[in-house]
Parts: structure tokens; C-alpha cells; sequence
């Protein structure tokens, strides 16, 4: 028996199988889980790399975190007449908002950062919701976000933001029995990762400066972490980030 028997996830985020999100649901699945992904913009990609997962028959519906359209209607899309768990693993800033450039990021810019990689958490959380009468879990995916990162700057911000962002909505789905958390990694060579400038020698340094050590070629640390609190095994942690970076945010220079 898995720890996530019986139970029925929506996981977002899942684009190739690079992504964290892809290993949270192969993970899930061997656990026993039932899930359902979200893909945006690149359906056909996405529903190849459902095909790669343990359940290759994995349903995927389209959504688009920023359309209050979407997000009406999803309890409808998904098909499952409840869920347990929630993976929220969507982030996006523009390449202006990113390398350097903080100073000089628009408006227009640092809000679709923030819509896409902060407030869609609420979005969520509150869309799913109805789907969970008898309670669940809200996983959400974080990057330190307590100093400030060359080159990630307002996606750093929209962490911060994250961070929040998910101690209000545990306090407010907490009555619900909802619990809501975030899983910090270290960095992994995802796509959006590759995105980010400068990437490669914030990878170089993680390494030697954890207590552990640090792969960024393997998701299975982070993807453990997240179906273990989408499990019952966290059934009165709410509002936490759960660090998984080998121990990095814990040591001084």
C-alpha cells in the first residue's frame, strides 16, 4: 500500500518530464494516487509526457491560471468528484523582469510575474476548494526567496509574494480543513530553469555549500517531499515551507 492510496490530485505544472511536477505525479502514482494534470499553452507536449508517466492513460485538462474563465469551470473539466491534494507548481516572469534588469521592469511586466507566480495560489486554491468538503492539501513549489538571487529579481519578489500568500490561505482554508504549504528546492535543471540567467552558477555553488550536498539532475527529493504532505502523514502542518536543498538555507559562508 502507498501513502497516497484512494487519494485523487490535480498537478499543475507539468510540461516534459524534466519538470518537478512530472515527478511529484509519477511519484504520486506510485504511492496510489488517482491524477489529474493542467497544462497550459503546449497541450500536445504535455499529454505526450502524461504518456511517460506510470498511468499513461492520465487525464489532462487546459488551464490558464489568469483566465477567471478557466478557473470557474474546472471543478467541471477535472471529472473527479473530489480531490485531496493540489500541486501548485506555475511560475512565469518575463525576460524583462529577470537578468539584471529589476531597476528598470515595468509595471506590466512585474504584474504578469506576479499574476502567473503569486496570486494564482489563491486562485487555485480557492477554485479547488469545493472539490475538497472533507479537507485536503495544497502543495505549492518556492525558491528561497529570504535574500535576493542575482538575476532572479522580480521572480525572487513573486516568491516573497508566494510565501505570503500561502500563510493567508492556509489561515483561510484552514477552518475547511484544508492544509496549505510550500516545498522550497534547491535549483534543478527544469525548463524554466534554464530560462532563468545566471542559473548555471547558483547550481555550481549549491553543491559545495550544502550540508547534504545537492543533485540538480534529480526531482526525487522534492517530489517525495510533496507527496508526503499531500499524504495523511501531515495531517497538522499548515502554512510551512519545507525545505528541500539538501540543507543550503541553513549554512553561513
Amino acid at each position: 500500500m502507498g501513502i497516497l492510496d484512494g487519494k485523487t490530485l490535480l498537478v499543475t505544472g507539468v510540461l516534459t518530464d524534466a519538470s518537478i511536477a512530472f515527478h511529484v505525479a509519477r511519484v504520486a502514482q506510485e504511492q496510489g494516487a488517482n491524477v489529474v494534470l493542467t497544462g497550459f499553452g503546449r497541450m500536445s507536449l504535455v499529454q505526450r509526457t502524461a504518456r511517460r508517466l506510470p498511468d499513461p492513460g492520465t487525464r489532462v485538462v487546459e488551464l490558464d491560471v489568469t483566465d477567471e474563465g478557466h478557473l470557474a469551470d474546472l471543478g467541471d473539466r477535472l471529472g473527479v468528484d473530489r480531490l485531496d491534494g493540489v500541486l501548485h507548481a506555475i511560475a512565469f516572469a518575463p525576460e524583462a523582469a529577470l537578468g539584471g534588469n529589476f531597476l528598470d521592469t515595468s509595471w506590466a511586466e512585474v504584474s504578469t510575474a506576479l499574476h502567473v507566480s503569486t496570486y494564482s495560489l489563491k486562485a487555485l486554491g480557492v477554485a479547488c476548494a469545493p472539490l475538497m468538503p472533507a479537507g485536503g492539501s495544497i502543495v505549492g513549489l518556492d525558491f528561497d526567496a529570504t535574500v535576493s538571487w542575482a538575476n532572479y529579481d522580480w521572480m525572487g519578489v513573486a516568491k516573497a509574494g508566494l510565501e505570503s500568500c500561502s500563510r493567508y490561505l492556509a489561515r483561510y482554508l484552514g477552518p475547511r480543513g484544508i492544509r496549505v504549504n510550500l516545498v522550497a528546492a534547491g535549483p534543478l535543471r527544469t525548463v524554466a530553469a534554464r530560462g532563468i540567467p545566471g542559473f548555471a552558477g547558483v547550481e555550481a555553488s549549491w553543491d559545495a555549500r550544502s550540508a547534504l550536498g545537492w543533485k540538480a539532475d534529480d526531482c526525487e527529493p522534492v517530489a517525495r517531499a510533496c507527496a508526503a504532505l499531500m499524504s495523511d502523514w501531515f495531517p497538522a502542518t499548515t502554512g510551512e515551507v519545507v525545505h528541500v536543498d539538501g540543507g543550503f538555507h541553513a549554512m553561513g559562508d
